[in-house]
């Protein structure tokens, strides 16, 4: 591994040091969290103008990797949802294209790939698609080097969709050739409203209150995790004969090859991909500039209490066990099939996954939440006598239902667990007698290494520590009101959490939990 790229990930576990890790959780997978945020960042149509072009793609373990990839025509003007990003000539994954249901989407493509990479192409499973231009393909109309070809669909029910290259995928999509459709609904649905407006009114990242026509499908935040995996042998075929073509000179002999002869069987990945990036790149935020051809990120961000849907593709050749921790994930849809009940349609049908199974080209719509209901302790290190009130509403919960305001720092509380001690001599002003002895925060070593407190929350943070915390417990929080818990999210095939065969890297990322006084912004 690079200098470069040690003194990096050294750097993020300083900033890791900072946030509050939680005892059940793999303390060294932890160590990775930063303070990046994504949503689900994408073009917004009905109309794109992409092309296909070559360039590179970085790995943690210092890696460029040629790659192809769809990106934004030159001198279109993309309009970008839900906040201002970057739309580069060449990414991995492809443009997300966010438009409407029912809307007539036209997408434009340019093959700007080196002519020896021959045609290339866009197929929109689960769309009629009709086209214009191009070459006749053998499973649709194909750019041909240097040309280009129109294609034409209905958006006719919400979801998520994959798109990739329907010419000779073998080799094109493990190139890079894939992207994300989102098909929003055209309906609001009566009672979606965002948990962020009973916090005060914040503002709303998501890209619409439902992710289907149904009541059931209310979210308040949205991320897209597209899963896939990365041979580079193949891709380093691809480059030196590329490289060949261009620099081969005929002879009286000899004739010069036109077209790739790239084997891409058998089939060896050593990179295993979150949006086109491994971790811990994968948590940098959204369009860093280190990543010019990877811009998008996976670390999904959330306040308890919060509805998340995830939009989860598999864009590879394998099968990815992904498992979600601090909850199961409740299954919406499969590639823009809504699963409802068979015996009663108002309610929804799919099922909860401890570990939610991603088939290549397959697309599925989840729901995944952390309240913090069952821990039997306070999360966010309350005691009796305290002045804490946690009142309950229908559901159990401190929510503005039962008379919580905006402001409250322990908004969401599961209140069954209010004053109930974690801790059997805690350091600091909380709750006593509970059932855990932890190490001591004031020892430098517990109290870096555990951050001090294992509470939710600014006030809990510095309650637990004692009159004089050590660092982070004050002095390098920033912002102050940030004190989270982190959840590994991760792949359940152990050799796809390494990259090139090193630990952690691949399909990894942290899932972040923020108290409900902290404002996560989606634009970091």
């Amino acid at each position: 591994m690079s200098q470069m790229k040690m003194r990096q990930i050294d750097m993020r576990i300083r900033k890791a040091a900072t946030r509050l890790l939680p005892m059940f959780v793999a303390t060294v997978a932890l160590l990775w969290t930063v303070t990046a945020h994504a949503a689900v960042p994408g073009l917004q149509g009905p109309s794109f103008s992409l092309t296909a072009q070559a360039n590179y793609i970085t790995q943690p373990d210092g890696a460029a990797i040629y790659s192809w990839g769809y990106g934004c025509a030159s001198g279109s003007n993309p309009k970008f949802v839900p906040f201002a990003g970057l739309c580069p000539t060449m990414q991995v994954p492809g443009p997300t294209l966010i438009v409407t249901e029912g809307q007539t989407v036209t997408v434009t493509l340019a093959n700007n790939l080196p002519a020896a990479a021959g045609n290339t192409s866009i197929l929109f499973p689960g769309f009629k698609v009709t086209t214009n231009g191009g070459v006749q393909g053998l499973l649709t109309q194909e750019a041909a080097p240097a040309g280009s070809v129109t294609y034409t669909f209905q958006a006719t029910s919400p979801g998520t969709h994959p798109y990739y290259s329907g010419t000779q995928p073998d080799l094109q999509v493990e190139m890079g050739l894939y992207g994300a459709v989102v098909v929003l609904p055209n309906t609001n649905q009566a009672g979606c409203t965002a948990l962020g407006n009973e916090l005060g009114g914040r503002t709303d990242y998501r890209l619409a209150p439902s992710a289907y026509d149904h009541p059931t499908t209310c979210y308040d935040r949205e991320y897209m995790f597209q899963f896939a995996e990365l041979d580079p042998r193949i891709h380093r075929q691809a480059e030196a004969q590329i490289s060949a073509i261009a620099s081969c000179v005929p002879t009286s002999t000899s004739t010069c090859p036109t077209r790739l002869d790239v084997v891409t069987e058998p089939y060896h990945p050593a990179y295993y991909l979150i949006n086109g990036r491994s971790m811990p790149d994968d948590m940098d935020p959204a369009y860093a500039p280190n990543y010019p051809n990877q811009p998008y990120n996976g670390n999904p961000h959330m306040h308890p209490g919060e509805l998340i849907l995830l939009r989860v593709i598999g864009q590879g050749r394998w099968q990815h066990p992904f498992h979600e921790h601090a909850n199961h994930v409740r299954i919406l849809a499969r590639d823009g099939n809504l699963l409802l009940s068979p015996t009663d349609p108002t309610k929804l049908g799919g099922r909860l996954e401890f570990t939610t199974d991603t088939t290549p080209g397959q697309a599925f719509d989840g729901i995944f939440y952390f309240s913090g209901r069952g821990l039997n302790w306070d999360m966010y290190g309350h005691k009796a006598g305290d002045g804490s009130v946690c009142i309950p509403d229908a559901n159990g919960y401190y929510t503005a239902a039962s008379g919580a305001p905006a402001n409250a720092s322990n908004y969401y509380e599961w209140c069954q667990d209010h004053d109930k001690a974690l801790e059997t001599n805690p350091i600091g002003n909380v709750a006593t007698g509970g059932p855990a002895t932890l190490p001591d925060p004031m020892i430098v070593t517990n109290g870096l290494w555990y951050s001090g407190t294992p509470y939710l929350g600014p006030d809990a943070r510095l309650r637990a520590v004692g009159n004089t915390p050590l660092p982070p417990g004050g002095a390098l929080q920033n912002p102050p009101e940030e004190s989270g818990w982190a959840f590994m999210w991760h792949s359940h095939n152990e050799r796809e959490i390494t990259t090139n065969d090193v630990f952690p890297g691949g399909m990894l990322m942290m899932m972040l939990v923020d108290p409900p006084v902290f404002v996560i912004d989606e634009t970091l």
